[in-house]
């Protein structure tokens, strides 16, 4: 009987420090870009992505950037693939041959997403 809860409170103790509850939310991503750009210039997309608790059991599970509707770049997590660190960056180089509407998102895989982010960069 001992063992057995011996056992129990080994995994209570540490799904509590792993799944970080306390702290969880909802992935979300801001989006810098600049306003305008010169037309057939290359620019950098930054998506800021914010998850409180990555870990093997919640964490962000994926995160895109779509450019007038189609998607350019998507990044996947796993338990076995995480993000390097609860709030992080990833970049696409993207050239600029019209007014453009950009979309990111980011999702938890336990939590779900905090929505579609927006932006736009103008032709100068």
């Amino acid at each position: 009987m001992k063992k057995i809860f011996k056992l129990i409170s080994w995994l209570s103790v540490f799904l509590f420090l792993s799944l970080g509850t306390a702290y969880a939310n909802k992935a979300s991503v801001t989006i810098d870009v600049p306003y305008s750009a010169v037309k057939d210039t290359e620019v950098t997309i930054k998506l800021n992505i914010m998850h409180n608790g990555n870990n093997i059991f919640h964490h962000t599970e994926w995160v895109y950037v779509k450019v007038n509707g189609k998607e350019i770049a998507r990044w996947d997590f796993s338990m076995t693939n995480l993000p390097e660190t609860e709030n992080f960056t990833r970049e696409v180089k993207y050239t600029i041959n019209e007014p453009v509407q950009i979309e990111a998102e980011a999702s938890c895989n336990i939590h779900g997403s905090g929505g579609i982010t927006k932006a736009a960069i103008d032709i100068k």
